[in-house]
């Protein structure tokens, strides 16, 4: 774990109207304290600023500090933001998982993709996933006293020995315990199982999802729910490891296994429990379960239902539209992952049934990281240069901002929207969402 002394939180935005630009803060001003307590993230931050009566100290760009009262309704915002949440440093991850993605990227890339955060408070504020093998006693008390639920908690076996297998961390074994102390304590968890063939799938996958379920029950269930993600693989993982990638044939083993346990689990707890991650249906080439089956969603961050709930709020959102024609005709290439061109096919008739647009679906999988199936998200500016150079475009690619860095032009391997469209010769309209998509497609073209 490592914990740096805690900094001024520095702003980098504040909001228009807001009391904080009544004051007069700028971005580039830091928060030291409030009502005399220095906070160590944005958890902190907003406990803090929940107070009816509040004194800051704050340090302006210049570095001159003022003390500032501020009396406002309880529960309302400052309007501020900030640089990090984390005000105190990282709580670094201590394990050494074979299939981390951290560990499978090639040397001499940004610093940012480097970090191996096992950090509660990003789990808390933002669903990121922890294994709860570096919290001290200290940060399980602040969990307890400040209710930080529901937690993200990446599970992969609840047998001991498994888990400390694929942990490489002695500490890893006692997640039993874990689950039984959030248990006393009415706090929830969301689990993740990433399997891995030869390791801890088959009747090691069965166990860890009973276990889990037997702690799915009452109003606050301890585990609220659990996905179930094939592991991923790159070229550039440590040649030492004992993975093996999955295939197809072993997705439709998981998926008939899991499938058999959701039957058993909706018999039991009224609830699907655990879901399996739409790559596994990807990979096995079989389709997808119906939209009813996600329930409300609660494992979107893993995969688990975003295909169809992305087609479902397609329908919804292009509806509103109310487009049938564009002047002048336009042609744009949209770029997604092979994952996902099966399932996309049915978007792109939708728009071209519009008179003068014309979508074309390039679905492209990443030879950067050595994969036959790639989810959109994974795609590299190396990977779109590769794939679509010397292609007809049209009038430009449609790219799907879970391709970049957030708020930047930079993709996972360094190259920016620009160096692309360089030399790939054609523009490149970065689209955040479906919203995003449709305006750049339509908006400025509609009759």
């Amino acid at each position: 774990m490592s914990i740096s002394s805690t900094r001024p939180a520095k702003i980098t935005q504040v909001l228009p109207d807001s009391i904080a630009a009544e004051i007069g803060f700028e971005p580039g001003d830091a928060i030291v304290s409030i009502n005399g307590t220095k906070p160590r993230d944005l958890i902190d931050y907003q406990f803090l600023c929940a107070d009816e009566f509040l004194e800051l100290e704050a340090c302006d760009r210049r570095g001159v500090v003022h003390h500032i009262e501020i009396e406002k309704d309880y529960d309302e915002d400052l309007g501020l933001e900030f640089e990090t949440a984390l005000f105190d440093g990282l709580i670094q991850c201590n394990n050494r998982c074979p299939f981390c993605f951290i560990d499978q990227q090639p040397p001499g890339k940004r610093k940012s993709l480097y970090f191996k955060d096992d950090d509660y408070r990003l789990s808390f504020l933002y669903g990121s996933y922890l294994t709860l093998t570096n919290l001290s006693e200290k940060e399980w008390q602040r969990i307890e006293s400040m209710r930080l639920s529901p937690l993200y908690v990446s599970v992969h076996a609840t047998e001991p020995e498994v888990r400390t297998r694929l942990l490489k961390n002695p500490r890893a074994g006692k997640l039993l315990e874990q689950l039984q102390w959030f248990q006393e304590r009415r706090l929830q968890i969301h689990a993740q199982v990433v399997v891995c063939p030869g390791i801890n799938d088959g009747i090691h996958l069965e166990q860890t999802l009973l276990d889990l379920a037997r702690f799915h029950y009452g109003e606050t269930p301890t585990v609220a729910s659990v996905a179930v993600v094939p592991v991923g693989l790159t070229r550039f993982r440590p040649t030492e490891d004992e993975l093996i990638p999955v295939t197809p044939e072993k997705a439709r083993e998981v998926i008939a296994q899991v499938q058999e346990l959701q039957q058993k689990f909706q018999q039991n707890y009224d609830s699907t429990v655990a879901w399996l991650a739409d790559e596994w249906f990807l990979i096995a080439g079989v389709d997808l379960p119906p939209e009813s089956h996600y329930e409300d969603y609660p494992q979107i961050g893993n995969g688990v239902g975003s295909i169809q709930l992305f087609i479902r709020e397609f329908a919804e959102t292009i509806a509103d539209y109310n487009c049938d024609r564009i002047s002048p005709p336009r042609r744009f290439s949209w770029v997604v992952g092979n994952a996902v061109e099966h399932a996309f096919q049915s978007l792109v008739q939708q728009l071209n049934q519009i008179a003068g647009l014309t979508i074309e679906l390039q679905a492209i999988n990443s030879d950067y990281w050595g994969q036959e199936i790639t989810v959109t998200g994974l795609l590299t500016g190396e990977d779109l240069v590769a794939k679509l150079s010397g292609k007809d475009l049209g009038d430009g690619i449609l790219l799907p901002t879970v391709m970049l860095k957030h708020g930047e032009s930079c993709f996972l391997d360094d190259l920016t929207v620009e160096m692309v469209q360089e030399q790939l010769g054609v523009p490149i309209f970065p689209v955040d969402g479906i919203t995003g998509l449709l305006d750049t497609a339509l908006l400025d073209f509609l009759e």
